[in-house]
């Protein structure tokens, strides 16, 4: 799956399940087969317009990677 990042941010304050995670960035990404989702992005951090990539899938959560 491969979209486009429409919007970011970094999460520096988790809820507490998540604590130990952060800081995180999250990004909603425009998937190329149409739609949006949230996702979690791991490696690099993306900006606005970035191709990215999923990588995995956890507990119903999406992680993508920028594509390179």
């Amino acid at each position: 799956m491969t979209g486009v990042v429409y919007t970011e941010t970094v999460v520096h304050s988790a809820p507490e399940a998540l604590a130990s995670h952060a800081p995180y960035q999250l990004a909603i990404v425009t998937l190329d087969g149409g739609g949006r989702l949230t996702a979690r992005i791991e490696g690099v951090r993306v900006v606005i317009g970035d191709a990215v990539r999923v990588v995995r899938s956890q507990d119903g959560i999406f992680y993508f990677r920028r594509e390179e």
